[in-house]
């Protein structure tokens, strides 16, 4: 048995492997960083940012001029997830993945898909940053035409995202719309017939759409007649009162008279009707007292993004020696196509044997200017 199950372990580990590049749609639409060095949660990584560079005149002379010193911006990202799925394995199977090339058991596939899941949902939540918004709140998008495509790239333009690199995530109800519009299926106005033949959107208005079924619901909180209390406040505290329930983190609102959109990360517990809340971006012209603020109402947050608003960072996981005292049979394997380190353990029970395939990760959202929320 032992020698069975060392001859199994890189087979099922890199099957896992390529199962997990095709089930995890969003850490390879978004800014990676890989190593593999190996690492523990809780552990930071220092991820480095795209920097904005402007061109500089030339002057010819004698004495070459002291080089522009560009600092890099650097956003620590912690390895605060790790998660594990663990399976069985019948003598059978454990035959099977010997003798059959590509065979996956089916529990280690619900292992995978289920960790594949996770990566996902948890990229997904990062959107509560995210501020700028197109769409109608509660309403699915592209039911009668594509101009909520064309509202979120004019959006990212405005806020100045890069041309290259954008992708579009729906909920399954705002795929199914766009593959009925005459603007994404026919062939003469889409450039390809991808879309009849199989189902994909593919590329449209400068953006790679796909479809993931772990699109986050955000549910507004707040609720009553808010109004600023008090001028000449800017930054990132705001005075509000007229609430009767507190906003929630990812609540998105505007300040009449001004076209920006806010989105709320924090928000004091109510004093009377009255909240301190913590706003991105940052107040730039004040707002005078009283004037009125309006939320954005509960909506499916399909996300527009250019790669770089999220990062996501993977590291293989670090071996403890306990694990390898207790008899357990460990390996670790990168995937050289995405980067993203699986591990496998396999561990003796009384008259069984469990296998456990787990993944540690980060990931935050750092340009928050750079991702737009498509409403549904």
């Amino acid at each position: 048995m032992p020698n069975d199950i060392s001859a199994a372990m890189p087979k099922i580990l890199a099957r896992g492997l390529m199962a997990l590049r095709e089930q995890t749609v969003m850490p390879r639409l978004v800014n990676g960083d890989f190593s593999a060095d190996a690492a523990s949660k809780g552990d930071t990584i220092d991820v480095i940012l795209p920097s904005d560079l402007t061109a500089d005149d030339v002057t010819p002379g004698t004495t070459p001029p002291t080089p522009t010193s560009s600092t890099l911006e650097k956003v620590q990202i912690e390895l605060n997830n790790w998660k594990k799925a663990d399976f069985y394995l019948t003598d059978k199977e454990m035959m099977e993945v010997d003798v059959r090339e590509n065979f996956m058991p089916v529990q280690a596939s619900a292992a995978i898909r289920a960790l594949a899941n996770a990566v996902n949902q948890s990229i997904h939540a990062e959107y509560k940053g995210v501020y700028g918004l197109v769409g109608t709140p509660g309403s699915t998008p592209f039911d009668a035409n594509a101009e909520v495509a064309t509202a979120a790239r004019k959006l990212l333009m405005q806020q100045k995202a890069p041309k290259e690199n954008r992708y579009g995530v729906l909920d399954f109800d705002a795929e199914s719309n766009a593959l009925d519009l005459a603007a994404f299926a026919d062939a003469d106005r889409a450039g390809s017939s991808t879309v009849k033949i199989e189902g994909e959107i593919g590329r449209k208005y400068g953006i790679d759409w796909y479809s993931d079924d772990h699109v986050a619901t955000h549910v507004t909180g707040a609720a009553g007649t808010p109004l600023v209390k008090g001028g000449a406040q800017t930054g990132t505290s705001l005075i509000v009162d007229g609430f009767t329930t507190k906003p929630s983190v990812g609540d998105i609102f505007t300040i009449d008279g001004d076209p920006q959109q806010y989105v709320v990360l924090a928000a004091g517990d109510l004093d009377g009707t009255e909240s301190v809340l913590t706003v991105s971006p940052a107040v730039l012209v004040a707002p005078s007292d009283n004037d009125p603020l309006t939320f954005a109402g509960s909506h499916v947050v399909n996300l527009v993004f250019n790669r770089d608003a999220f990062a996501f960072a993977n590291r293989p996981l670090a071996h403890s020696t306990q694990d390898l005292g207790l008899g357990s049979q460990i390996m670790s394997m990168t995937d050289p196509e995405t980067g993203i380190s699986l591990r496998l353990e396999v561990a003796r029970q009384y008259k069984q044997v469990v296998w456990e395939f787990d993944i540690l990760w980060g990931v935050k959202l750092v340009r928050p200017e750079l991702a737009v929320r498509l409403a549904g």
